[in-house]
């Protein structure tokens, strides 16, 4: 379904608007006090996999924060378990039966079964089904290296993920065949994403900054690649996350994306610069700021404004998802101010 009236969709296709859309990663659920109550009956699990509860808490932040777009209630580790994986959601986060750094060769320990994904394609349908009109709806997934971390060590514990991170570097041939693999159900995910509604496409690359830029764009950029060519050629919009990439980021061309989100270590100067114009913008709100007094936040705010006058190629956005804790309330000023702000 094409959508017109969308200011997001607007934007992304090139058009002059009166001010950037807003919304925010990690938006369905955590902060909302509407998702909390939820949760008291459901589990995350049970929320994922029933579509009604899945498409409530995707459009929640539209009617309770006025955000501009619904981003699709899921996870990014649904990829691993369609390759195979058992996985179960603890009160310490996700955890992986068996980690790949248990198996001797892990791209042989895989079994794909796509069909392990249908649910949330019917979850999608539901949300296209009961959404506003002039709401888009971005599907997304885990880019290949988040992906790979959480499948080689089972669990996110350690944030650095050193089990996977000394892997790339003693097993890189294996590496590849596992990357390939990710790739490979992550085009298909996204397709299928694509041809039950997605309006819009995000490739999340949170642990981007785990290794250096080279070794990046040796082994993850040809199936990042992959993924933004298969979306793309759909004619749908792609926009790419690649969370501490740091310069890196000026590898992000035309041909790879759409608009790249930037996270809050990177000032949106800097990344303007190393970007190449043509591509826009989306981010960088520190999530934390979002802990200050509302006079503070609008002062921070306030700096987007030249910069939207002579960059408008922007979608505000957070540099990083919601942290649990967040004031709802100051989350609500951030959109009112974004709506209520003169950008001209």
């Amino acid at each position: 379904m094409q959508m017109h009236d969308s200011l997001l969709i607007r934007k992304m296709q090139g058009h002059a608007t009166a001010r950037p859309p807003v919304w925010f990663m990690r938006q369905a659920g955590r902060i909302l006090p509407n998702y909390q109550r939820l949760k008291e009956k459901y589990s995350f699990q049970a929320m994922m996999r029933d579509p009604e509860l899945a498409a409530q808490v995707t459009l929640m932040p539209v009617y309770d924060l006025e955000v501009d777009a619904a981003i699709l209630f899921s996870d990014i580790l649904v990829i691993p378990v369609a390759l195979g994986m058992k996985l179960s959601f603890t009160d310490h986060g996700p955890v992986f039966e068996k980690p790949l750094c248990m198996t001797e060769t892990p791209s042989q320990a895989l079994a794909p079964d796509d069909s392990k994904l249908n649910y949330i394609y019917r979850n999608i349908e539901t949300i296209i089904g009961q959404r506003p009109d002039n709401i888009p709806l971005i599907g997304f997934c885990g880019a290949p290296l988040t992906t790979l971390c959480y499948m080689i060590q089972g669990t996110a514990r350690n944030s650095n993920f050193p089990e996977a991170v000394k892997y790339l570097y003693t097993h890189k041939k294996d590496a590849r065949k596992l990357i390939d693999a990710i790739a490979e159900m992550s085009v298909l995910y996204a397709q299928n994403q694509i041809k039950a509604g997605v309006d819009v496409f995000q490739l999340f690359d949170t642990h981007a900054g785990l290794i250096p830029a080279e070794l990046y764009m040796e082994l993850f950029w040809p199936a990042i690649r992959k993924i933004s060519d298969a979306v793309r050629q759909s004619g749908t919009p792609f926009i790419f996350f690649p969370k501490g990439l740091g310069t890196g980021i000026r590898y992000i061309t035309s041909d790879v994306a759409d608009y790249v989100s930037i996270d809050w270590q990177m000032p949106l100067r800097h990344a303007r610069e190393l970007v190449p114009q043509e591509v826009g913008l989306q981010g960088n709100l520190d999530p934390r700021l979002l802990y200050a007094p509302q006079t503070v936040i609008r002062e921070s705010l306030e700096s987007y404004r030249p910069f939207y006058r002579e960059y408008p190629n922007l979608i505000i956005n957070l540099g990083h998802g919601f942290l649990p804790d967040v004031p709802y309330e100051n989350a609500r000023f951030v959109v009112d101010w974004v709506k209520e702000t003169d950008w001209s």
